[in-house]
Formats: C-alpha cells, structure tokens, sequence
C-alpha cells in the first residue's frame, strides 16, 4: 500500500475509532489494516493510536498526522474535483451549531444522501467558535455575529427574533409595556464560550440599535438549556422566532414589547479563504442555503 493509500486508511481508523470498520470501509481484510498501521508507525518514529478492547483513539502525534493528513487528501481530492464533471463524493466535516441542525437540516438530510450517496457527513455539534483549518473542518454553520477571520462568510438567511416570557413568569412579574419597564425584570441571557460575554438585550429604535441593561440572575451557554430556563420562568430572553414556535402555540411562553423590533440573527456558512472548493462542500453549501430559502431575509 503505497504512502497516500495508507494515510487514506490510517484517517479513517481515527474517524471510524476502529480498526475492523475502516477496514470494512476500504475492503481490505482487517490483519492488512494493521499491518499497515504498524508500518506507518515505525517509518514515522512515533505511536499513532492507543488501542483498547473497545475504541481506537489517536495519541497527540496521531492526531497532529491525523491534520496534516486530511489537508493533504483534501488538497489531492480538490484538485481533481476542479474538473468539470467530478462526483460529489468522500467524506464531509462540517461543524454546526445544533439548533439549526436540528431545525434545518436533519429533517431534509435524507434527499441530500439521495441525492449525493458517495457523501458522508462527519457532523460536530458546538456553540463555540471554531479553528476550521486546524480541526480539519470542512464548513462550519453560525448563527450570530461573526469575529474577524480569514474565513469566507457567506450569509444565508436572517431569522426573525422576538422577545418573550415564560406565562408563569408573566403571571408573577407582569409584562413589559415599554423598554423604561425593563429595569423591574430580569433576564435569561446566552453567555459566549468564547469570550464569557453575555449577549445583551437589543432594540432597533429609529434604525438604531439599543441596548438595554437588565439584572442577569442566571445565564448558559447553551441553547438547549437557555430554552430551558426560559420556559421555567427565569427571566425574559429574546431568542429566534423558529426555536419557540411550538412554546408559543401551546402557551408555555409569550411575546412581550412586541411594538419594539429586535435586530435579526443572521446565519452563515464560512469556509478556508485559501481552497479551491471540492464538489462535496460546494453541493453542501448550495444544498444548505436551499433548507433556509423558505424563512426569508
């Protein structure tokens, strides 16, 4: 097996964590995946993985190599998927935030293996902000405002966002008629991992945007749990229109100040400047944008 094929193989033992089902995956018999293993390892001078009686984990050299490896069989697959022609196919990284996997994409990911059956998609699900080249990411899909970088962003929608309470919050605090009002409640607020900054409550007034300080008694990081504290009746929040739809149908929370406009949240897909895209992540890309054409800008 020559140099490239091994590190094909060795970069799907560290995405499979196991020897058995890359060796599945590549059609080879397993004793040959190991042996090859072996050998990468003894030309290298290093130990690769740690192998138990369950997974298969890379050490810290293996998954340095495991980097440098996926940059160069990106690089190779991009350069002959340039031609006109080629098949969307091999393996797709893309980093989401879960929400909007959820929301958006799983329920139509079905017609997109249809569609491209040579593709597999690898999905990590975080808030955070991620280094797409050193973590081997393909894409990465963000709501929010974005930090500089050396990404290409691509905007592709804007979600409407309202501000809202839980009904048993309302029912012991009251509702909010004016933004002065606000100094009397509290609020739930998403706190970046990133930065620990709290994202603050916003209001467009006269085209421009205000911000209003409020007691912050609890705030997450996560949005799950941010829903979750809402619902129970923590705070005020203000959060995307999609996410509580069903919350607000069934009562559980309500729209407050809704005469007062909040900035929307913008969505993004952002990939390396520097990288002739493969067929795979430019079918993604367009396939994304599609599963958000229906909410509107």
């Amino acid at each position: 097996m020559d140099r490239l094929e091994a590190m094909r193989l060795f970069t799907r033992v560290v995405d499979r964590r196991s020897f058995t089902q890359a060796a599945n995956d590549l059609e080879i018999p397993r004793s040959t995946a190991t042996q090859v293993i072996k050998q990468l390892e003894d030309r290298l001078g290093v130990k690769l993985l740690q192998r138990t009686t369950r997974t298969v984990r890379p050490t810290l050299d293996g998954e340095a190599y495991y980097r440098r490896c996926l940059a160069i069989l990106d690089d190779i697959e991009d350069a002959e998927g340039a031609f006109s022609g080629a098949v969307p196919k091999g393996m797709l990284r893309i980093e989401v935030q879960g929400t909007l996997a959820r929301h958006f994409l799983m329920p139509s990911l079905p017609r997109f293996f249809a569609a491209y059956p040579q593709i597999e998609i690898a999905m990590s699900e975080s808030d955070r902000w991620v280094d797409v080249i050193r973590e081997g990411c393909d894409c990465v899909l963000r709501y929010g405002a974005l930090p500089d970088s050396d990404l290409i962003a691509r905007p592709v929608t804007s979600l409407e966002r309202i501000t809202c309470a839980a009904t048993s919050y309302l029912e012991k605090y009251g509702a909010p008629t004016s933004l002065d009002d606000l100094a009397n409640h509290r609020a739930v607020c998403l706190r970046s991992i990133t930065t620990g900054a709290l994202r603050p409550f916003e209001f467009v007034e006269a085209g421009q945007v205000t911000k209003v300080d409020m007691a912050v008694p609890l705030s997450v990081t996560g949005t799950e749990s941010f829903l979750e504290a809402v619902r129970l009746g923590f705070g005020l929040a203000q959060m995307p229109l999609f996410h509580i739809e069903r919350d607000l149908a069934e009562g559980r929370l309500q729209r407050v100040l809704a005469p007062y406009a909040l900035p929307p949240g913008p969505v993004s897909i952002l990939y390396p400047r520097a990288r002739q895209l493969s067929p795979r992540v430019r079918v993604f890309i367009d396939w994304v944008i599609q599963q958000f054409s229906p909410v509107g800008r």
